[in-house]
């Protein structure tokens, strides 16, 4: 029976590290679209609160659960919207 209430207790960690995973992921494509839009308008930006969520993705994937995330540059954020503009013209 001991057995069967450690495999519980793991699936159980396990599961709350998947949806803690999947919240932060939630919450950094926010801040990346907010980086998107505020980059798009010309306005300075700052990829802090995206790259303080990705610590803490990148922190629960060290248990092998969930994948790596990049960090995001500056530079990779105006890329992008150099990209997306391109495309509108």
């Amino acid at each position: 029976m001991s057995v069967h209430k450690e495999i519980s207790a793991h699936a159980k960690k396990q599961n709350e590290i998947v949806t803690t995973f999947l919240t932060l992921e939630a919450k950094r494509e926010q801040y990346i679209d907010e980086a998107i839009q505020i980059c798009m308008e010309g306005k300075p930006f700052s990829t802090d609160k995206i790259n303080a969520v990705t610590e803490k993705m990148n922190h629960l994937a060290r248990n092998g659960i969930a994948p790596q995330r990049k960090l995001v540059s500056i530079e990779m954020v105006k890329e992008y919207v150099m990209r997306l503009k391109r495309r509108e013209s």
